[in-house]
């Protein structure tokens, strides 16, 4: 199979798909491996690196996109790359189809074979190619959420641990999933006070008996959260319906009765924000205020490290490329369930219901 590898065209994004290692393995597995120049600089890897691997270097994106059989990507296409894809390529990346109907359209009428990492899902109900970059965002969450409580970044001017005499910041997480674990187990390294909401008792025990005596578990409804939010420093907002739009947890009226400077970092934003004020910004620009809150709304968190985020993605995403490029997408995706999941949008067919209803659009059971 020939597989693409193009440079990454949304903003301030610097990861790519594939690492030189994982070129090797798709070359030793009888692939042909198209690079754009300069896809790897961001994450480290020159050209050289991928030519010394086997891959052949394009110097445009368009080449890339012509002849590849499969494009491997880490976010969505943008509007630029809509015309490049055509009808039966393969597209294998972050979609995100529920925070986006003009994404999901333009994919419908490219025909092509949209498969998304973010809803590829074990038996277990965990999604393995999300794990890597919601660990990578749930810890830079508190990073990102630590850095804005300063004052000459509009937050209260607090320290996430206080110091002897004085009370640590107080974080709230919403969401107790890898993400929510995750910014949990950072912030109350740090020293903060945590509380932790989520809707499932059996992860609510589970967190209670991992996470240190400084975070504390509460059971997620609009009430509870509304009250511990009155009093909160940083609000994480790490709520996850896979492949479907999140749902809003905390109100635009509740930013009112909010304190002046409190920060909420929405790492949902990517599947519409959890946070009804929210919309999504960039590492350039990333914050806004409303009520006196800031606002932390990046869509790609994981793009600002591109050097562990590559890495970890790739870990977890190879496997499931060479999967593809070694059976094709059909043959893959009849032996394995969990890759079948992560079909969105086949030959200009819905096939994952979430992304259907989230628009209202036809769904269609896919037959293999």
């Amino acid at each position: 199979m020939k597989i693409g590898i193009p440079k990454e065209l949304k903003a301030f994004e610097n990861r790519v798909a594939v690492t030189p290692a994982g070129v090797l393995e798709l070359v030793a597995n009888g692939h042909n491996v198209y690079v754009q120049t300069t896809a790897g600089i961001g994450s480290g890897f020159a050209d050289t690196d991928y030519t010394n691997a086997g891959a052949e270097i394009l110097p445009t994106i368009e080449d890339t996109y012509a002849i590849a059989d499969m494009i491997v990507k880490v976010k969505e296409p943008i509007q630029q790359e809509y015309n490049l894809i055509r009808e039966n390529q393969i597209i294998f990346t972050y979609f995100h189809f529920a925070s986006s109907l003009e994404l999901t359209e333009a994919m419908i009428k490219s025909k092509a074979i949209c498969i998304a990492y973010e809803t590829v899902e074990l038996p277990d109900r965990s999604l393995p190619l999300l794990v890597p970059m919601s660990e990578v965002a749930g810890r830079m969450a508190i990073q990102e959420g630590a850095r804005f409580l300063e004052k000459p970044h509009l937050g209260k001017g607090v320290l996430l641990g206080g110091v002897p005499g004085v009370k640590p910041a107080h974080v709230v997480v919403i969401g107790g999933g890898v993400v929510g674990a995750q910014s949990a187990k950072i912030a109350a390294g740090m020293g903060a006070r945590v509380t932790i909401f989520d809707k499932s008792l059996p992860r609510l025990r589970y967190l209670s008996d991992i996470m240190p005596a400084n975070a504390v578990t509460r059971y997620s409804d609009t009430h509870t959260i509304r009250e511990v939010c009155k009093d909160a420093d940083l609000i994480v907002g790490a709520v996850l319906v896979a492949g479907d739009k999140a749902p809003e947890v905390v109100s635009k009226e509740l930013l009112k009765e909010m304190q002046p400077g409190t920060v909420l970092v929405d790492v949902s934003i990517d599947q519409g924000g959890c946070f009804e004020t929210s919309r999504p910004t960039t590492h350039l620009d990333p914050v806004f205020v409303i009520d006196d809150v800031v606002h932390y709304c990046v869509a790609n968190i994981p793009g600002a490290v591109p050097m562990t985020s590559t890495l970890a993605l790739t870990n977890a995403t190879l496997p499931y490329a060479l999967n593809i490029a070694n059976k094709g997408w059909k043959n893959a995706c009849k032996e394995r369930n969990d890759l079948r999941k992560g079909l969105n949008i086949v030959n200009g067919d819905v096939v994952y219901k979430a992304v259907a209803q989230t628009f209202g659009l036809e769904y269609k059971e896919l037959s293999l």
